[in-house]
């Protein structure tokens, strides 16, 4: 299972929200760049990244930062956040971007979703961001009644590469990721997903690995790692050994 360090970009800052609450933002370091240096250094094998000010604008606002980004990683970079046209998708991967993530437009633009996929294949992403199953879009600002699943198994069938699914009630919480609604959706479609959203501990992780067989085979890590509930060391040491019993005694307290 991958582990993916998040950074969500907000006035060219490195900044982490509650519940996706722009008014809850709280800034972990000014430096964007050498926030992804760090994760990088600690072995990060893909890069998630959030333009949080596109995502309410519509259109991606911090390409510059994402360019920087880009070019010091030598791994792959995910980038969400804004990209509602064929324009702003071109723009990014043109950067060097690997993936790009849509969200509003798989709900509002379905046959856009579709195009891209087939004009960018292996390269579009659909993020699913959801309260009490149902889809937010507009940067979490607007509720639809989409049910998550049915638009999972509709992106399937339109050709995306991936899922990543956050239940937004748990995003930026800590509070542990939302297994039955993951597991629900993997059940569903065949595609890789990807959790997001309210992992808190190495435990977290490890429990995760019992969807994997399921199709969940990616985990994105952001709070945690910011306030050092765990280092990105540690839960790739752990989620590499994939075992309980394999996990090293010096891995603290989250296992316990």
């Amino acid at each position: 299972m991958d582990i993916i360090p998040a950074i969500d970009l907000l006035e060219g800052r490195c900044v982490r929200l509650y519940q996706g609450d722009y008014q809850q933002s709280q800034v972990f370091d000014d430096n964007p760049v050498a926030v992804a240096q760090r994760w990088l250094d600690q072995g990060a094998t893909r890069l998630h990244l959030v333009d949080l000010d596109g995502a309410k604008a519509g259109y991606p606002i911090n390409t510059s930062v994402i360019e920087q980004i880009v070019q010091v990683a030598p791994v792959p970079v995910q980038v969400g956040g804004g990209l509602r046209d064929r324009a702003s998708v071109a723009q990014l991967l043109a950067l060097g971007v690997q993936q790009v993530i849509l969200g509003t437009i798989a709900v509002e633009q379905p046959s856009l979703v579709e195009s891209l996929a087939q004009e960018f294949p292996d390269r579009i992403i659909v993020g699913i961001d959801a309260r009490n199953g149902k889809v937010a879009t507009r940067g979490w600002l607007e509720n639809s009644e989409t049910e998550a699943i049915e638009l999972a198994q509709r992106m399937q069938q339109q050709g995306v590469a991936a899922v990543i699914y956050t239940d937004i009630y748990r995003d930026g919480t800590l509070q542990g990721p939302n297994r039955d609604a993951l597991r629900a959706m993997a059940s569903a479609i065949s595609i890789p997903l990807i959790a997001s959203g309210g992992i808190s501990s190495l435990r977290d992780l490890l429990g995760l690995l019992t969807l994997e067989p399921a199709g969940v085979n990616g985990a994105i890590v952001g709070r945690a790692l910011y306030t050092n509930e765990f280092s990105l060391q540690d839960a790739i040491r752990a989620v590499g050994q994939g075992r309980w019993q394999d996990v090293p005694p010096d891995l603290g307290h989250s296992v316990v």
